[in-house]
């Protein structure tokens, strides 16, 4: 969503709105007239720029499966930055990768060793959005396309989704709003047909959807969330709607209901998973929740934990979001 380098839409997008979020947040933190910003808010996530020198967490729950989504911002760029650190500590089962950025399908031993299943949806456009699903478990199909969509260069480097024995996964990188909203109809195209794409897969099965959604849900989702009202992309009334109508569809509409399970279990946290790298954002706490993990209501119950890992910031501007879930895929 907001800023970083020009060849992101999402981090260009966005920047005007982050510059006067950070000039705003340093008037509020200034202490006396050293110039010094405070670090400890309360409630507030961590505030440090590079990944810890040590990474831990704490073991799995016994008989649960752990799932990890982590926008990566350019896999190479992340690898570079302490990439490898992050997997080890976390050791999911299945890791969704997303903006990888990669042009081919990595040659990474290690990776391979620990994910012996791995599915790569690669863009068409050179260096761009690009996602990943890595797997200790074969599924028992794969799928890259968007059902009904009409474009696929929109498509491709966006969505996979793994059919498991219980669960169907999908793992996405959700198209951005744009500079000025300027691709909002290419955003609400996507929406149209994935909606209709995840309520027919939950027909089948219980579905898990996770990746970066591209869409700040709610007011506390967001850091200002009234100056980016209608304006941000991301935070504008038709991508909210659209993810509420995925939630709690329509009365008209007899459908199953989904279930943002970090919302359900931290109601009134206001964390983020993206922190631009311009304008100090992270150190000023400024950003936005865009990396989740939604869940066919039935199966809600099965779910251990979900966590953001707020420390793990350095070698993405995002930070991964980890969940467990009881039983086997």
């Amino acid at each position: 969503m907001p800023p970083k380098r020009a060849s992101s839409s999402k981090r260009k997008a966005a920047s005007d709105s982050d510059s006067e979020d950070a000039s705003q947040a340093t008037k509020k933190t200034k202490l006396g007239d050293t110039g010094a910003t405070t670090d400890a808010v309360e409630g507030a996530q961590p505030t440090n720029k590079v990944l810890p020198e040590h990474i831990s967490f704490p073991a799995r729950i016994p008989n649960s499966i752990r799932i990890s989504t982590w926008n990566v911002c350019g896999l190479a760029t992340s690898q570079k930055k302490g990439f490898r650190k992050y997997v080890e500590a976390e050791d999911p089962d299945i890791l969704v990768l997303t903006e990888t950025k990669v042009n081919n399908e990595p040659v990474d031993p290690s990776l391979k060793s620990r994910f012996p299943h791995s599915y790569w949806s690669i863009a068409e456009k050179k260096g761009y959005s690009g996602t990943a699903v890595l797997s200790k478990i074969k599924p028992l199909s794969v799928e890259k396309t968007l059902p009904g969509h009409p474009n696929p260069s929109i498509v491709k480097g966006r969505i996979i989704t793994l059919e498991f024995e219980n669960y169907y996964l999908i793992g996405t990188y959700v198209p951005n709003a744009g500079s000025d909203l300027k691709t909002l109809d290419v955003k609400n195209e996507w929406n149209e047909h994935f909606t209709k794409y995840i309520r027919d897969l939950d027909q089948k099965k219980p579905v898990i959807w996770t990746g970066d959604l591209n869409v700040a849900p709610t007011e506390i989702d967001l850091s200002n969330a009234k100056r980016n009202w209608n304006k941000t992309p991301g935070y504008t009334e038709a991508e909210t709607t659209a993810y509420k109508n995925i939630l709690n569809p329509p009365e008209t509409e007899s459908t199953a209901k989904f279930v943002d399970i970090w919302r359900r279990t931290h109601p009134k946290d206001k964390h983020f998973t993206y922190f631009g790298y311009r304008f100090n954002c992270r150190a000023k706490g400024i950003g936005w929740r865009l990396d989740m993990f939604v869940l066919s209501e039935r199966i809600v119950d099965q779910v251990k934990m979900c966590e953001i890992r707020s420390e793990i910031y350095g070698a993405s501007d995002h930070c991964p979001v980890t969940m467990e879930i009881e039983g086997s895929l």
